[in-house]
């Protein structure tokens, strides 16, 4: 194996990384803006409701995109072992 082909491997393996965790980071982030504002506005402070806000969105998201997840998933897995006697 070359190192070429080592970095390539790290490089694509972080890249799917982010790709897979981003719908759920991004709706985490606009749940988590949103039910702050609305503290804000209404100066009700309470941990419980930004936690539990999160957790159904971040949930129904991952329910949601479960499907394309585990494509994208299965597919980076094939191609990698699909090209393992090439770079040996």
């Amino acid at each position: 194996m070359h190192p070429q082909d080592a970095v390539d491997l790290g490089r694509d393996a972080v890249l799917l990384a982010l790709l897979l965790s981003a719908p759920l980071l991004g709706v985490g982030l606009v749940v988590g803006l949103l039910v702050s504002l609305w503290q804000a506005a209404t100066q009700l402070h309470e941990q419980t409701t930004a936690l539990v806000a999160k957790l159904v969105c971040v949930s129904a998201v991952l329910l949601w995109t479960l499907p394309w997840l585990l494509s994208r998933l299965v597919e980076y897995t094939h191609d990698l072992i699909v090209h393992i006697p090439q770079t040996f």
